[in-house]
């Protein structure tokens, strides 16, 4: 697997802002390395209709394309005006997104900084389908 630093410095590479009218396009990117060790990358496109999407999902759509589910990491990046990088972490459709696409993606590597990074099960509290409820015992009517 690569270091922290060049998935961060690959999704860095693909940030491309373009305006279009009052919306941003490319201006988060995503970069992913399966656990196969491929590369896929996807930048945001921001619709006026709800119909755009994150990073991460133009990078997973990238590796389902490519026939691979399972991530063994994951990162997003925006820069700012002054040009300083900050590394996103998922959003809660794309953390669900995420898991949704392979069960194993549960263990998949967050990157949220240099040196920080989390599973994705730790950044979604009650992932696992509960149990069912036990059943109540009626209560007998006394009268």
């Amino acid at each position: 697997m690569r270091e922290e630093a060049d998935l961060i410095e690959v999704a860095r590479t693909k940030l491309n802002p373009h305006r279009v009218g009052d919306r941003l396009f490319g201006d988060v990117a995503a970069a992913l390395e399966t656990v196969t060790g491929a590369i896929h990358v996807g930048v945001c496109i921001d619709t006026g209709s709800g119909t755009g999407f994150c990073a991460e999902h133009a990078a997973i759509a990238s590796m389902v394309t490519s026939g691979e589910y399972a991530i063994a990491r994951i990162v997003a990046v925006w820069r700012d005006e002054e040009g300083c990088l900050t590394v996103l972490a998922p959003c809660g459709r794309c953390r669900e997104f995420i898991k949704q696409i392979d069960e194993s993606n549960v263990k998949t590597t967050v990157l949220l900084g240099q040196g920080r990074t989390a599973a994705l099960r730790d950044l979604l509290p009650e992932w696992e389908w509960p149990e069912p409820e036990p059943v109540a015992t009626p209560r007998s009517a006394s009268r």
